[in-house]
């Protein structure tokens, strides 16, 4: 379980400071009306493969522009060098928080570590967050081990990767909110732990199968909560990042 300072400090974070609002839209033009309408509820917004191959480095450069932080969910995995150098285009873009696959390795995550610090010492700004990719929302136990031949249970392998990526000087890991509580006990309080598979109660959960609202996910010791169709594909966006925005700070009480 989180530490009592740990909680204290995440308490303080607003509920927008701990939203990432996920931009999964096919072009450019519908990430600048999202940004436009989510701005002030939204502490970050996420630009992942989808938003990324449609638009480019432009996605990014377009939610800096409007002063708002970017994290870039494009999960490298492939050989140290490449990912390393990928990571350095990252991080003069000027993204807030990158992510890259533990199952790459621990040299390759070291290397991807070790190229963002280098790169924003460089550059003379600070380093982006970086973290690592466990196993993902859409996987249940029984997808993981007849699927991926991974025969650990998820918890278990989840848990497994996050001290990988400790070990390998990352900042912390996305999970489901259901491992919370088995990283905080492997790796500690400080430890960064992004979220997605979060659903407000009576919402459609889509593909994700590994899922909690909010204020659950909070209470388990998330630091950020990625948060897409829920808002973005609502009738009514801002309404939607408020009433969750609401949720969250029920926790604060």
């Amino acid at each position: 379980m989180p530490t009592l300072m740990y909680l204290q400090e995440m308490i303080r974070m607003h509920a927008k400071d701990k939203i990432i609002v996920a931009l999964d839209v096919p072009d450019l033009a519908a990430g600048e009306k999202l940004v436009d309408r989510l701005s002030p509820y939204a502490g970050m917004f996420k630009v992942g493969l989808e938003f990324f191959t449609a638009a480019g480095p432009a996605a990014v450069r377009m939610v800096k522009e409007r002063g708002g932080r970017v994290f870039a969910d494009l999960k490298f995995h492939d050989i140290p060098n490449t990912v390393a150098g990928a990571a350095r285009a990252l991080v003069r873009l000027g993204v807030d928080m990158l992510n890259v696959h533990a199952a790459g390795g621990k040299a390759m995550l070291q290397a991807a570590a070790a190229a963002v610090r280098e790169e924003a010492a460089a550059l003379n700004r600070p380093a982006p967050v970086i973290i690592a990719v466990t196993v993902l929302t859409s996987l249940d136990r029984e997808a993981l081990r007849c699927e991926v031949g991974i025969e650990r249970e998820v918890e278990e392998q989840v848990a497994r990767w996050a001290l990988l990526a400790r070990e390998a000087g990352l900042d912390g890991v996305v999970a489901s909110p259901r491992e919370i509580r088995a990283i905080r006990e492997a790796c500690g309080p400080e430890f960064v732990i992004v979220t997605p598979g979060v659903r407000p109660a009576g919402s459609d959960r889509g593909d994700q199968r590994r899922v909690m609202t909010p204020a659950e996910a909070l209470r388990e010791g998330a630091s950020y909560l990625v948060i897409g169709r829920p808002i973005t594909a609502a009738p009514d966006p801002v309404a939607a990042a408020r009433a969750i925005a609401a949720e969250m700070e029920m926790v604060r009480q």
